[in-house]
């Protein structure tokens, strides 16, 4: 019976022996200040490549942030470009209509007067969704917003003005839609004068 109640005893001394060294062994090592200033060093350096990846992160987050912006602002200002770009040719057509309805016959008169209010409407509604008219006669050459069908002569008119619109342009928000198709002036040739005959058997 004795012997039984020993034998725990014993094997509690022994596991709080083993305890008691285990516990030695991990106060026994020191950590030297250079092994501190190292882990120190280590930690710094991942401290700061975390920081570098979140400034990064927020980097990414504003400029994703501002092209979504100018996106929506470029689907609001555009977004009439195609439907516009459509309706450019009928305007002409209505135009073209009324230039060449001469005569002055009452039905001429009524066909006028309806191509005219309805070129009105047109022009109305373009202001209204900021479609701006490029009808650039007598003003400087713009490569920009001009496109050249011929370059012409010009007795009065400034070199590189444009002298003719064939056809209107136009430009929505500030951003071209078509351009104006113009007749350029330029510089008039000049006849050669006549050079003096050299006498060569002086």
């Amino acid at each position: 019976m004795s012997t039984n109640q020993e034998a725990p005893e014993s094997q509690v001394k022994t596991e709080t022996e083993t305890d008691a060294e285990k516990h030695t062994e991990l106060v026994e090592h020191e950590f030297t200040v250079e092994e501190l200033t190292e882990a120190l060093a280590q930690s710094e350096q991942k401290a700061q490549e975390n920081w570098d990846k979140a400034v990064r992160a927020q980097a990414e987050m504003e400029n994703l942030k501002r092209r979504t912006q100018k996106d929506l602002e470029d689907a609001h200002k555009f977004g009439l470009t195609n439907f516009a770009k459509e309706l450019l040719p009928v305007l002409d057509s209505l135009v073209l209509g009324l230039q060449a309805a001469t005569g002055d016959s009452e039905d001429v008169k009524k066909f006028r007067e309806g191509s005219e209010l309805t070129i009105k409407q047109f022009e109305s509604v373009f202001a209204k969704f900021k479609i701006e008219t490029i009808d650039p006669i007598g003003q400087p050459f713009n490569a920009e917003q001009h496109q050249a069908m011929a370059m012409q002569a010009v007795e009065g008119a400034e070199p590189n003005t444009v002298v003719n619109v064939f056809q209107k342009g136009y430009m929505l928000n500030g951003r071209l839609l078509r351009p104006a198709m113009v007749l350029v002036a330029k510089a008039a040739e000049k006849k050669p004068t006549d050079s003096p005959s050299i006498d060569e058997q002086a």
